[in-house]
């Protein structure tokens, strides 16, 4: 690790394992990492989903979580103060290192064992039916093969577990999806490969997971383009 410019997180008193699959990380966004991308997106996003309207989301969704708990797209921990008394371990899965300084300190604000796996979603390098839940939130907006990544999902769940998530994405306003298709090409660069236009509880479903609970609502104080958000529950077929 301490080659590659990260930060050997093996010394550090949280429980920190680092796995890496074989050949190079792929990255969320396809195109190289620029300026922008590498060093400014993500302060600006760990500042904006800090922000208390998205931590009492987090909270909300995340209650139904237990035993061993996989998340996809870890980003810089920001769920990690609302895991549930309930979860007994968190495998956080990120392609990208951001900002290990804070990933580093919410590990360690934290009583759950976390092991942290620097690999794609799309090809998870986990055994079948390994966890009890599999939570994503703000995640499937960015994946660039979202399908094959929420087919890995119905892989490694467990016979009866769940998969929670928390996204935002098409509206079910004829008018306001007509308004994302026309600007998501922008939203993708402004976003780091960010799609406002992904319908994702078909998704969900074609992946073969069933969606027994599914809320819709508008982010209040968000425009609406990117404010059309999707919680609740998944459980495979």
């Amino acid at each position: 690790m301490a080659g590659d410019g990260a930060p050997d997180f093996h010394t550090h008193s949280a429980f920190i394992h680092v796995a890496f699959t074989r050949g190079p990380p792929r990255l969320l966004y396809s195109p190289p990492m620029g300026f922008y991308a590498k060093y400014l997106f993500p302060h600006l996003m760990d500042w904006t989903m800090g922000a208390r309207k998205f931590q009492e989301q987090r909270g909300e969704a995340l209650k139904p979580l237990h035993g061993e708990v996989l998340e996809i797209g870890f980003g810089t921990g920001l769920n990690l103060p609302h895991y549930p008394p309930t979860v007994a371990k968190v495998v956080a899965l990120e392609p990208a290192c951001l900002l290990p300084r804070a990933v580093v300190k919410r590990i360690a604000a934290v009583p759950i064992p976390v092991e942290l796996v620097r690999a794609s979603a799309e090809r998870l390098p986990f055994e079948d039916h390994r966890f009890d839940c599999v939570v994503s939130t703000w995640t499937l907006c960015t994946i660039p093969d979202v399908a094959a990544a929420l087919r890995e999902v119905r892989r490694v769940l467990k016979p009866g577990g769940q998969y929670v998530f928390l996204e935002h994405g098409r509206s079910d306003s004829p008018r306001i999806a007509k308004w994302q298709d026309r600007l998501n090409p922008l939203q993708q660069r402004i976003g780091v490969g960010c799609n406002m236009n992904r319908a994702i509880d078909r998704l969900i479903a074609e992946a073969g997971l069933r969606l027994p609970h599914l809320d819709r609502f508008v982010m209040p104080g968000i425009p609406r383009l990117v404010g059309e958000m999707y919680r609740g529950t998944a459980l495979p077929h």
